[in-house]
């Protein structure tokens, strides 16, 4: 079993532990929860504790009741952009500095706060709802007055809980009694660790023995349990009675243990609670979840951090020029009002309303169906992703294993053939020997025989060689008894450590050989005829991660045969079976495609063998000194000349479409990565079979290292190997993080592929988060497991899939997918999209507000610096609101490409990982156009009026509406009719609202010809050069995705 397999999950333990433990609670240290310490816990007496514990609840919110409103503002004021708006609008109630009405100040700010603020508190109600489900799940606790039901959040420290089948376990608990025969249980560990291989826990031998459950309470006994920590693969303590006679003291090691967040997979079993909350294993792997901000708001930060720059400059300009006279330092406060619009209030309302009708489109989007947006800030994260980490099982493969190959070295037998082969295993079990047919020629029927007896050799191995076990379940008709009784089909499911070991008994059970009764000591096979075949087991050598190999020795009760079956992988079984030409070669062949190779042998012993065998093997056992080594010699003498039967192929098939979603990533230009909890060579196989390994690339397999030299020797080794895809193990990557952290980033970040097996959840996150750090790129995590929460909350963005393992991640992911192939559609269509239109919007809006900022900066100059508004009151919040929201907000629906061409030709998304929509390049383009629009619009008012003031505001602000619509028509690249309607409907709010404004415009003045040729005039000459332009550029240089749509 791998369960002892040593694995140091995360590199700074201790600052670690440190987060945990300062990071629960703010009053943890009064409450004398402070510090992890070792316990003696008294069974199912809580009240009999030393210290207190933490209470036993999942808590994922990012605020409480009190701090929510505090911690919103905070999030919210922390960045200079709403900063300088909140002072902004506070200086309005100084009189010398009041410009206009509070309300062209207060109301924008108190409407983004307000959207703000409704859209955290939706976020933490849905966070509360699905962590108060998780904690109300109800538990059978066993007490003085019997069997009493408990939440999950009422669990203490001490409690005997019992906990049935297919049931989570709700805290970390010492295995105390099982209701299965043989006396343990497995466990499904996939939340945890992220492996597929149940764990068989044992449960105390004292506890065990008692007759019934409620003896548990009768007894005078405790466990002693090491303080907290992180490593899930270990754990010491001790088991003592003290009421027996003599005292009862057992050791206690992982194999007793039952981790909060597993899930019990036979049986119903009883466990005393050891550690709850933040103390679990589970809770001491996940990261606190982090408020992710994304890379496109700090870039609109920074630029409007320069926007800021220019404000003040030009405030000071106008100062200066009127050479600082009288009260200038109030002259610099009304400039700064004045030209507040430089800093545009609107882009941060219209970003957030465009990233929710973005997380709107994804979740409406029927070709990517069950998609949710649980963060629906940072949609356009996913249009720049250069690193997407993934987990396999679950994720990649739907961790259902299928029998696909049979290899006996002459003959090959696919999933097409095995009719064949269930005719050789029936007439092995069904013709007598001799009752062969005359009518064939001798050599034919030779041929026949040879073949149909190594078939049939090759079946009852594989049926013989597993640790499975057949479990009988009633049926609603038949009971268990009774069907364990009759070896009844339908009643049977198999158990195993291993989802492989399954799929080689069901295929078995399919071919006609079925394995139908396992005990301790013997097993049972009925043949398709109904024979049942009696085999006693005399040996068992498990399967470890060192031997790479398990072997069984039986003796077949109706001729008295011993045999010696082994299976194990190729590397391992080649210097144990007979020479042969044919192993390397078809194994080579059969791992290309992705399969699971497993190579199957046997040996008879006679009587005298075997019993000089078992005298050693137990002499061995018993040494006190290199007892494992001893043992391991021991066996090793078997283990020659065996005889070969058969390769098996097994697959771990994949999840829909893995292959060609993997494939349009690669094509995108985003580097993945596989971080698995699995074992090496399963990871490795399924590299190759989803193509994340394409078929000409290299693999190289990094050695196990465990000191500094060694990984010096290994990095130069890898360093001299190109364009090769690297696979390594979790305690390798742990000694070379440590050593040499950024030689082997650098190395690794060159890979076309990585796969980091027997990753701890934590590992996973550190892997993240070097990326980040070293490489500056935007990540991705996707996962389905609880063992992927950490690392799905450290990317940039996290996606969670929807899978067997639970619902764990979803709910701790920022974006949450049914399948794995949706994958590529969200980030090629929408990604891609949210980011270009993101870029457009925001420019677009930065566009707007300088427009009419150059126009005041112009009419200020022209009117001797005076800090007079040239728009007042209902202009100027008119302007950004109902006269240009909807058509410059419409550009939330404009698109380049067609989603199906986006799909297509994914390499349009490498385009954006470079940042070009919203650059420095671009936005001096767009301030350009501004100073250049807004000067000739006010310019050309103040030429062409005639005698009054309000002339001009009439004609500059009708030519300002009318060059931003059409702008919003130069920029769109492909018409959706709802912006047509904004077009229109803007126009048709301006003139209607013109009657109202008889206050700050002449309305008989807009009614004249004068008045409308003038408009037109300085609407062309803004405009139209720019029309002229992008004809030029689209014939001259066209950009990549118009030669597609063309």
């Amino acid at each position: 079993m791998t369960d002892n397999i040593p694995l140091q999950p995360v590199r700074h333990k201790k600052r670690h532990d440190n987060k945990h433990r300062n990071g629960c609670c703010p009053w943890s240290r009064c409450c004398g929860m402070g510090d992890f310490r070792p316990r003696t816990v008294w069974l199912g007496h809580p009240e009999k504790r030393e210290q207190r514990y933490p209470r036993n609840v999942i808590n994922n919110q990012k605020y409480n009741f009190f701090t929510f409103l505090p911690g919103v503002l905070y999030n919210q004021f922390k960045y200079f952009f709403n900063l300088y708006f909140l002072l902004l609008a506070c200086s309005q109630f100084v009189n010398e500095l009041r410009l206009g009405a509070l309300y062209t100040y207060w109301v924008p700010l108190g409407f983004v706060l307000i959207i703000t603020i409704v859209r955290e508190a939706v976020e933490e109600m849905r966070c509360f709802l699905r962590d108060k489900e998780v904690n109300s799940q109800i538990y059978s606790k066993l007490s003085t007055r019997g069997t009493v039901k408990v939440k999950s959040s009422g669990i203490q420290v001490g409690d005997l809980i019992i906990v049935e089948k297919n049931q989570r376990v709700p805290a970390d608990m010492i295995f105390l009694r099982t209701s299965e025969r043989n006396g343990s249980c497995f466990l499904r560990t996939d939340q945890l660790d992220g492996e597929t291989d149940w764990k068989l826990r044992l449960p105390v031998a004292c506890t065990q023995r008692l007759p019934t459950a409620a003896d548990l309470l009768q007894i005078r006994a405790y466990v002693y349990a090491e303080e907290p920590n992180i490593d899930i693969h270990n754990f010491i303590g001790t088991f003592t009675r003290e009421d027996g006679d003599p005292p009862v003291n057992e050791s206690l090691s992982i194999e007793n243990t039952l981790w909060a967040s597993t899930v019990v997979a036979s049986g119903t079993v009883v466990g005393v609670v050891i550690y709850t909350g933040r103390e679990l294993r589970s809770v001491m792997n996940t990261s606190n979840p982090r408020h992710k901000i994304g890379l496109f708001d700090l870039e609109v930060n920074c630029l409007t951090k320069i926007l800021f720059g220019a404000l003040v400059v030009v405030s000071l300009v106008m100062v200066a020029l009127q050479h600082f006279a009288g009260r200038w330092y109030l002259q610099i406060f009304r400039f700064l009002l004045l030209f507040s619009n430089i800093v545009p209030i609107s882009l941060r309302v219209n970003l957030d309303m465009g990233k929710m009708v973005f997380s709107w489109m994804i979740r409406k989007d029927s070709k990517i169906p069950g998609t949710v947006v649980r963060a629906s800030t940072i949609p356009e994260q996913l249009g720049r992703i250069s690193y997407l980490l993934t987990d396999k099982t679950g994720t990649l493969t739907q961790n259902e294993m299928v029998f696909r190959r049979l290899h006996l070295g002459t003959v090959a037998y696919g999933m097409d053939s095995m009719d064949e082969v269930q005719s050789h295993v029936f007439s092995a079990y069904t013709q007598p020997p001799h009752d062969l047919p005359t009518s064939r020629a001798p050599a034919a029927t030779k041929v026949r025989k040879t073949i149909s007896s190594r078939v049939h050799e090759a079946v009852k191995a594989i049926a013989l060689v597993h640790n499975v076990t057949p479990v009988y379940e009633a049926n609603g008709v038949t009971d268990q008894a009774e069907a364990e009784q009759h070896y009844e089909d339908t009643c049977r499911v198999y158990q195993a450590s291993s989802p492989d070991e399954v799929s080689l008994v069901q295929w078995t059970e399919s071919v006609g050989l079925t394995l139908v009764g396992r005990d301790q000591s013997s097993m049972q096979l009925r043949t398709p005829s109904g024979q049942i075949l009696n085999f006693t087991i005399l040996q068992i050598f498990p399967f470890t991660y060192e031997s790479k190999r398990m072997g069984i020795i039986v003796r077949d009760e109706s001729t008295g045969d011993i045999t010696f079956y082994m299976k194990g992988a190729d590397v391992m079984m080649a210097g144990i079976v007979q020479y042969n030409d044919w192993l390397e070669e078809e194994c080579g062949n059969m791992a290309r495609e992705g399969l699971r190779v497993l190579v199957v042998a046997k040996k008879s012993l006679t009587e005298e063998q075997y019993q000089d065998f078992e005298a050693r093997y137990v002499q061995a056992k018993l040494s006190v000194h290199d007892r494992s080594l001893k043992v391991a010699t021991v066996i090793e003498s078997l283990e020659m000349e065996m005889e070969l039967l058969c390769l098996t192929g097994v697959e771990d098939q994949l999840q829909a479409d893995v292959r060609p979603t993997l494939e349009i990533l690669r094509n995108a230009g985003i580097k993945v990565w596989m971080l698995t909890g699995d074992k090496l060579e399963t990871a490795t196989c399924t590299a190759k079979n989803a193509h994340l390994v394409t078929r000409n690339q290299d693999i190289h397999l990094f050695r196990s290292v465990t000191t500094r030299g060694e990984a010096h020797l290994e990095l130069n080794a890898f360093r001299r190997k190109h364009d090769c895809a690297l696979v390594i193990s979790g305690d390798s990557l742990e000694v070379c993080l440590k050593f040499y952290e950024y030689e082997f980033m650098e190395l690794a970040c060159q890979c076309p592929a990585v796969v980091c097996c027997r990753c701890a959840p934590t590992q996973k996150a550190q892997i993240v988060r070097l990326l980040q750090e070293r490489t500056g790129k935007l990540t991705c995590a996707v996962g389905d497991g609880g063992n992927d929460v950490s690392m799905i909350q450290e990317a940039d963005c996290g996606v969670g899939v929807e899978g067997k393992e639970g619902k764990q991640a979803s709910l701790a992911a920022d974006f949450s997918v049914t399948q794995f192939k949706h994958l590529g559609r969200l980030l090629m269509v929408h990604g891609r999209n949210s980011y270009k239109r993101s870029a457009a919007l925001s420019q677009f809006v930065i566009h707007r507000s300088l427009c009419i900022s150059t126009m005041q900066a112009v009419f200020s100059s022209v009117f001797y610096f005076a800090s007079v508004p040239l728009y007042q009151g209902f202009l100027i919040i008119g302007y950004s609101t109902i006269y240009t929201m909807f058509p410059v907000f419409s550009l939330v629906l404009d698109k380049d490409v067609k989603s199906e061409v986006a799909m297509l030709y994914p390499e349009l998304y490498k385009d954006l990982l470079k940042g070009r929509p919203l650059s420095f390049k671009t936005f001096l383009i767009w301030v350009i156009i501004s100073i250049y629009q807004g000067s000739i619009i006010m310019y050309g008012a103040l030429l062409l009026f005639e005698s009054e003031f309000v002339h001009i505001v009439a004609i500059s602000f009708t030519a300002l509406i009318l060059t931003e619509l059409l702008m919003v028509a130069l920029t769109v690249q492909t018409w959706h009719w709802l912006m047509i309607v904004a077009e229109l409907l803007s126009l048709a709010c301006y003139i209607a609202s013109l009657v109202f404004l008889h206050e700050f415009i002449d309305v008989y003045f807009i009614t004249t010809l004068s008045f409308v040729w003038k408009v037109t005039a300085i609407t062309l000459v803004s405009c139209l050069p720019l029309y002229i332009l992008k004809y030029l550029r689209r014939r001259f240089s066209p950009p990549s995705y118009s030669k597609l749509t063309s």
